[in-house]
This record gives structure tokens, sequence and C-alpha cells, in this order.
């Protein structure tokens, strides 16, 4: 393959990426990163051990950089739940949105209330409960689902601070 066509089996994984599903993100690029890494590997060499390893290694990177931007996704969502829960005191609801940078998962909007504050020797965290009721310009009844999890004072900030809670929402990638 020359490199024209591998730029465009790249193209095409970017474009499989913008489709807001993860699973379709993941094995989408990973597939299109085997098929260029294996026409890398057929122009560097005949031994075929020595090309499965470029084959697995540029989808190995490929995957690699998927998770990273989902991470990135996850902490921006993660990032306006903290802040409208931040100034809410025990009991007081609010509402969430994300909108998206980079549109590989669904713009979300929700509502967080805060169930307890936990405030010791200069540390400020709340417990919050918080919902995802359905899309951002969506209207509909929402379908909410619930989640818990703990938020703290980061200097003017409020950052996510559990990993548990997240898991089933976000899976291992928090």
């Amino acid at each position: 393959m020359r490199l024209k066509q591998i730029s465009g089996l790249l193209v095409v994984g970017s474009v499989l990426g913008l489709s807001a599903c993860s699973s379709v993100v993941t094995e989408g690029s990973s597939a299109a990163a085997g098929v260029a890494g294996t026409a890398l590997a057929g122009k560097v060499t005949n031994n075929a051990a020595v090309a499965t390893g470029i084959g697995l290694g540029v989808q190995a990177a490929a995957r690699a950089g998927v998770q990273y931007e989902q991470r990135q996704v996850h902490g921006e969502e993660q990032d306006a739940i903290a802040k409208a829960a931040g100034g809410l005191a025990v009991g007081a609801v609010a509402n969430w949105q994300i909108r998206h940078s980079l549109p590989i998962e669904d713009n979300e909007r929700g509502r967080v209330t805060v169930s307890r504050v936990i405030a010791s020797q200069g540390m400020s965290c709340k417990e919050i409960v918080f919902s995802v009721d359905g899309l951002v310009d969506k209207a509909s009844k929402p379908t909410s689902e619930f989640y818990v999890a703990t938020i703290c004072q980061a200097g003017p900030a409020w950052k996510w601070a559990s990993a548990e809670p997240a898991t089933e929402r976000w899976g291992a990638l928090q």
C-alpha cells in the first residue's frame, strides 16, 4: 500500500471516531491501525514475525491514543458535574450538562445533589448523587440513571475524587 492509502485508512478511522460510540471508536481505530501497520510492515520487511510485531505495535499505539482521548472526554464530563455540585448545600439540586470538545461521546445532561459534606483539617469534600437524564438539546422525558461520587475542592475548583462509582459509568477509563 502506498502512503496515500495508509492516510486514507487513518482518515476512515478518524471518521469512525466521531460516531459517539466508544466501542466503535476503539475497535474501528484499532482495526484501521492494524491494516495500516500491516501495510507499513510489508514495505519494511518480508519477515512474518517482524511484520507481525510492527502491526501489533501500531495497533497498540492507536488503541492507547483512543483511550487517552476517552479519558480526556470523561474528565470533561466529571469536571462539569463537579462544577455544578461545588457550590451546592446539602440537599440542593442543580442541573449539569456537557458539550464535549471532541465528539466521541454523547453530549449529556442531568441533575446533581449533595448528600453530605466531608470536611476535616483543611480538606473539603462532598458526596454527590448525580443523574444522567438524556442528551443535550433533546427534549424527552428523562430516563434517569443515578450514580454516587465524591468531589473535593482543589484550590478554587471542585474536582472528581472517586474512582469506584465511575467504573460502572465510564468503565476502566475514567
